[in-house]
């Protein structure tokens, strides 16, 4: 007999460990150069992520690398302080946009729906440039990762897709 959905959420843990990375080069050059930068993005994904009672404990913000992203992700699975990778940046089609490309062959598992979600509720608010966005995220050695856009528009409507479902996931993928 299978547990139902609202029996997972509940046995789900309710306060869970997140990384936040945010990718961006420019802002990323202007850190190592000691200029002023901001990162609002990685900001306000630390606010939703407090209010809601979960911890960070854990924030970068580097280039559109694909060996630095990749290699960060993984040793952040190693950890066992971290159960979600939150990476916000770099997920567009530009040339330089690898994020997707550094975690994607990290997954054991896609949650193919995060994405197709994610374009779904953003349709409503930009419009067809929705299709343009490659939000993913995906299982690997029992943490969530979780790649959204760069903007903070993207990161707020990520986050209130994500949080719902948080328990439940977690649960899933460490039963």
């Amino acid at each position: 007999m299978s547990i139902p959905r609202t029996a997972h959420r509940e046995a789900g843990p309710k306060v869970a460990n997140f990384f936040v990375i945010t990718v961006s080069t420019s802002r990323y050059n202007a850190k190592v150069n000691g200029q002023p930068y901001t990162d609002e993005s990685g900001d306000l994904a630390e606010s939703i992520l407090k209010s809601n009672g979960h911890r960070v404990v854990g924030r970068d913000l580097i280039k559109d690398d694909l060996v630095m992203i990749r290699s960060l992700v993984d040793s952040l699975l190693l950890r066992d302080d971290v159960d979600v990778i939150f990476l916000t940046g770099g997920t567009g089609l530009a040339k330089s946009d690898v994020t997707i490309e550094a975690v994607r062959p990290l997954f054991e598992k896609e949650l193919e729906g995060f994405g197709e979600l994610f374009r779904y509720v953003s349709y409503s608010k930009i419009g067809t440039g929705a299709m343009m966005s490659r939000a993913t995220a995906g299982v690997a050695r029992g943490k969530l990762i979780v790649a959204l856009p760069g903007s903070p528009d993207a990161v707020k409507t990520g986050l209130e897709l994500l949080l719902q479902e948080l328990p439940h996931i977690l649960y899933i993928i460490r039963s």
